[in-house]
């Protein structure tokens, strides 16, 4: 598996579109990305049907996290919101995300609860109470291989160049890679890209229907961010996908109208690999080697 440090200082940037289990993950690793990024957000909305509002906690996010390493050889981006707590919990978050096989840990500078960022009417702590946070999880993780990931939602609460300053305090303590969330304009990822991209790695999250205007990667890159996540893309279209074809049913009781937008049984084991699991478990049975 290729470090995420390393796959950050290459010439293209990161591409890491959202999971939320291992399903959606290995999926994601199938069709070549280079990384996963694990969506909180994703993880509400799929396990409890709610809003990102605050509502996950960190023993839920540990274990989607272990079950999705169980699956996943890329490197997994961790969406850990504020670390859920103060510096020590903060700690605590690094600690056990790791273990659980996060590559890379991304903190946030909201209040608890905390909520979406592409939502109204956020509050965010103190730029210095986010900086010990900062090196609370720098302090924390066993290697420096895995990633502080330091995102600011201040554009929304105190303006844009107030949120460019916090971006630049937590560079300065030592994040190493910098999140300024929900730019309103292209003016703003300028404005973020060109503050930061000869200094840090540099992430953009596309939003569909968000605050921030969708842009190409390669656009992205451009301009000078690293990494670019996808992190509700999707659930977006899962839900899409199955409020279509729990109409299509209930309309015409069967399913056959959606099978060409389906895998049969076979189709889905081959993805899954089960002939494969089952190869192994039988070359196991009566002492075989």
């Amino acid at each position: 598996m290729a470090e995420m440090r390393t796959l950050l200082d290459g010439p293209d940037p990161v591409i890491a579109p959202g999971c939320y289990d291992a399903l959606s993950a290995l999926l994601i690793e199938r069709a070549g990305f280079p990384a996963a990024y694990f969506s909180g957000a994703s993880l509400a909305y799929t396990r409890f049907g709610r809003p990102d509002i605050g509502l996950v906690s960190m023993k839920e996010v540990a274990d989607s996290v272990s079950a999705i390493r169980e699956r996943l050889d890329l490197p997994l981006i961790v969406d850990c919101d504020t670390g859920f707590g103060n510096a020590l919990n903060v700690q605590r978050t690094v600690r056990l995300m790791e273990r659980s096989g996060a590559s890379a840990i991304q903190l946030e500078d909201q209040l608890m609860p905390k909520r979406c960022g592409h939502l109204a009417d956020k509050r965010v702590v103190s730029g210095g109470e986010m900086v010990g946070k900062i090196k609370a999880a720098l302090d924390a993780r066993a290697s420096d291989h895995t990633l502080v990931i330091a995102r600011t939602d201040a554009i929304a609460v105190e303006g844009f160049e107030a949120a460019l300053d916090r971006a630049e305090s937590y560079h300065q303590a030592g994040a190493d890679v910098i999140f300024v969330e929900a730019p309103r304009s292209e003016a703003e990822l300028v404005g973020i890209a060109e503050r930061f991209r000869t200094r840090s790695a540099l992430m953009a999250n596309m939003v569909e229907g968000g605050s921030t205007p969708i842009k190409d990667w390669r656009d992205l890159g451009g301009l000078g961010f690293s990494l670019i996540i996808y992190p509700g893309g999707a659930v977006r279209t899962l839900v899409h996908a199955l409020q279509s074809f729990f109409a299509s049913l209930k309309a015409q009781g069967t399913t056959d109208a959606c099978r060409d937008r389906m895998l049969d049984f076979a189709a889905l084991n081959a993805v899954l690999g089960t002939q494969e699991m089952l190869e192994i478990g039988r070359s196991y049975e009566f002492g075989e080697t």
